[in-house]
């Protein structure tokens, strides 16, 4: 079977701390796929090593069946990815960087015109498309960054905590449009802390801690063998999150 997203035996070392311990997963086209983990679990690191910005110490990831290593030019042009925090150019206007993007993927000037006007209509950004990218607050730049990703309608989007930073309304729009490219038969991959996003838009969640992965099932059928636990008590009973129940309720019975 041919996976649009794969992680074989993935690991990653800083100095003495094991960030990703050798691990495996793959995405399919069709799916939406949540990454879920504490802080410090490895999900950035493993996002960064399957998108290429991150050479893995051993193991492979492959996009659309390129490894990303061995064939970075090719497999890139398969994908988008949008990190936690913006990284724009803040002396391009806003339309001047999403034109960038497009001739980088190689996507026709009219094509790419039409889109970008759709996805700037869309974002609430039409008259903000001559001002430069420095001038917008981080919600902004985050919607901009997010309308780049959609502009190649790449096979597969990798994202890092994607809501971050936007208001209700454009946070909606976001996990429509994820679904929509998931419903096109392309692959979403992201990580995310909401984990009432993740219950509700993800097929499938993987649930990563201190490296290793816990969990990797869909979201219906974790909830069954969890006696229909919400996706929250089952990431907290996985990740240990139990004891900080208890610590809380110390911490009141002394006051």
């Amino acid at each position: 079977m041919s996976y649009l997203i794969e992680a074989s035996n993935l690991r990653k070392q800083f100095g003495d701390f094991v960030a990703v311990g050798g691990i495996s997963f793959t995405v399919n086209g069709g799916e939406i796929v949540g990454f879920l983990g504490p802080n410090g679990a490895g999900k950035t690191t493993t996002i960064r090593m399957i998108t290429g910005l991150l050479p893995p110490d051993s193991g492979t990831a492959q996009i659309c069946g390129l490894d990303i290593q061995q064939d970075p030019i090719k497999a890139k042009a398969q994908f988008a990815y949008v990190p936690d925090t913006p990284n724009l150019y803040g002396k391009l206007k806003a339309i001047e960087y999403l034109r960038f993007i497009g001739r980088l993927y190689n996507v026709p000037a009219g094509v790419a015109d039409a889109r970008i006007r759709s996805l700037l209509e869309l974002f609430e950004l039409t008259d903000k498309a001559g001002t430069y990218l420095d001038q917008f607050s981080h919600g902004m730049q985050q919607k901009v960054t997010i309308a780049g990703a959609l502009l190649h309608n790449p096979r597969a989007i990798l994202l890092d905590e994607p809501t971050v930073g936007l208001d209700p309304r454009s946070a909606r729009l976001v996990k429509d449009l994820l679904i929509q490219h998931r419903d096109s038969g392309n692959a979403v991959f992201f990580s995310t802390h909401i984990l009432e996003i993740a219950q509700n838009m993800c097929d499938r969640v993987i649930i990563i801690d201190r490296g290793q992965i816990l969990a990797d099932a869909p979201v219906s059928a974790l909830r069954q063998m969890r006696g229909d636990q919400s996706l929250e008590d089952i990431f907290l009973e996985l990740t240990g999150g139990k004891d900080v129940d208890e610590m809380v309720k110390e911490l009141a019975n002394a006051g």
